[in-house]
């Protein structure tokens, strides 16, 4: 199978690219390569002859009509999108260009090479989304793929309007979708604007590091990796027509979290006082949804997936990989926004 990935530079994206890469799928990496990409995500697989670049931007038709014609992928992943929600409180124009035309366009552009090539009954359009959509959770419940979306930020509203389009031009046009929409991910190469890794630099460079109000919104996290194989074998054994929710099925509060990353760089980083006394408290931003969490059950009884890693294990993992790959991040540090505080515009 060959299969096309847009946002194949980006976090998530690129995690799809090196395990579809290593399991000996041949991937197209289609990306704008924007403030958050980079192709050293990649490195590991760019020279397999397995994988082509393509610097492209989805919201330009022609340069995807072009990309389509001349790799003539199996399948779609589509990833590429503006993904955090504080650059959305404080430019959601991005956001409605790419995740909102964007999408429309790469629907386009597939249907057209979809329908050019006589429809052919082994090709997917996978479109990955964010639980984002579904709105905020009080104290108890899970968001389920037949959740009403309510989406509270620029960047969710976007993306549960192309989550629409996706649904639309598969009952219009026949167009053969799968859809996910996942849990917070963290892990190797992520962009140090998210929390995270946020946590880790400042803690690791004697700043403060910054949670919003008290620290109380509860978020699911998932590994990036667990992820990757999981989109993965949604594309290629997902029902036609259907959306998975793919969860980490692990919550914690922020600050819980905050606090576990602190102990684990006191062990394996130690500094002259604990971490956690770096933890300043912020003022919230905007909209801030109080909880996320998934129901994985469809995941498991149909596809039989369930995540590898606890958030204690997916942590220690991904503590490590910072310490252990300084040249890759010090060299984003210079990039629009990093280590600012965002979202305050509202």
């Amino acid at each position: 199978m060959k299969i096309l990935v847009t946002g194949g530079a980006g976090f998530i994206g690129s995690a799809v690219v090196r395990h579809a890469v290593r399991a000996g799928q041949s991937v197209v990496n289609v990306d704008a390569l924007t403030y958050a990409a980079c192709l050293d995500n990649v490195a590991s697989v760019s020279n397999s002859p397995n994988y082509a670049f393509e610097q492209a931007d989805i919201r330009d038709r022609d340069a995807l009509d072009a990309v389509f014609a001349k790799h003539a992928p199996d399948a779609v992943m589509h990833l590429a999108a503006e993904s955090h929600v504080d650059r959305s409180i404080d430019g959601p124009g991005a956001f409605i260009e790419t995740n909102v035309n964007g999408t429309y366009n790469m629907l386009e552009a597939a249907r057209a090479y979809w329908d050019g090539k006589g429809r052919p009954e082994g090709f997917r359009f996978h479109h990955i989304s964010t639980d984002e959509v579904f709105g905020t959770l009080g104290a108890t419940g899970q968001f389920t793929e037949d959740t009403p979306y309510a989406p509270n930020s620029p960047y969710s509203a976007s993306k549960a309007a192309s989550d629409h389009l996706v649904r639309a031009w598969a009952e219009t046009y026949g167009l053969p979708i799968v859809m996910t929409n996942c849990s917070n991910n963290y892990g190797p190469f992520h962009f140090p604007e998210k929390l995270v890794p946020v946590v880790i630099l400042r803690a690791l460079a004697g700043q403060p590091i910054p949670v919003y109000g008290e620290g109380l919104n509860i978020r699911d996290w998932l590994y990036v990796e667990d992820h990757a194989d999981a989109l993965l074998k949604v594309l290629a054994e997902g029902q036609l027509g259907r959306s998975y929710n793919i969860g980490g099925e692990n919550e914690a509060t922020n600050i819980d979290l905050v606090k576990m990353i602190c102990a684990i760089l006191d062990e394996k980083r130690p500094a002259a006082a604990p971490y956690a006394e770096q933890i300043t408290y912020v003022a919230d931003r905007p909209g801030h949804d109080l909880r996320y969490a998934i129901d994985p059950t469809r995941m498991q009884t149909e596809l039989n997936w369930r995540p590898s890693v606890t958030l204690e294990q997916g942590l220690e993992k991904t503590v490590q990989w910072y310490l252990d790959n300084q040249d890759w991040w010090q060299a984003l540090q210079e990039r629009d926004g990093v280590g600012e505080r965002l979202g305050k515009s509202a």
